[in-house]
């Protein structure tokens, strides 16, 4: 029986260590007024996605400090800044390239990208697709009933 009950003890000692670990390696709780600024971060770096901000001037706009505001939106969004924009980005040139009759140029421009190829290589990666076929698929799809 005594050792049982030193086997148990020793388990709740192992299961106490293992949930400060866990404990240590969660991000700290976010204020609800720092939630709140890294939405509000997000709004205004999605409002101009052609020329965004630098992160410094996002987070001074914001009333953060630029570690918080990567930190807190990682924890919110669970990506980096420029990920969710690039992410977005993306999805906006694919929703336009499915939905208007913009060309491939056009819709690289208006999303942000100077470079024609840098925004097909990145279009590619996300979508698996050349941006140029995916613009002949939804056109054909489009205009056949």
């Amino acid at each position: 029986m005594y050792l049982e009950s030193k086997a148990i003890e020793l388990l709740a000692l192992k299961l106490c260590q293992l949930s400060e670990d866990a404990a240590k390696q969660l991000p700290k709780a976010l204020k609800s007024q720092d939630v709140e600024r890294i939405h509000q971060a997000k709004d205004l770096l999605l409002s101009d996605i052609e020329n965004p901000p630098s992160l410094i001037a996002l987070a001074r706009a914001v009333g953060l400090n630029d570690y918080k505001l990567k930190q807190g939106f990682h924890h919110v969004f669970g990506t980096t800044v420029f990920g969710y924009l690039h992410n977005h980005r993306m999805e906006k040139a694919r929703q336009l390239l499915q939905t208007t009759d913009l060309t491939v140029a056009e819709v690289a421009y208006a999303i942000g990208f100077s470079n024609r190829s840098y925004f097909a290589a990145a279009f590619r990666r996300k979508f698996n697709i050349n941006p140029k076929a995916y613009l002949l698929q939804s056109q054909r799809e489009r205009y056949l009933p």
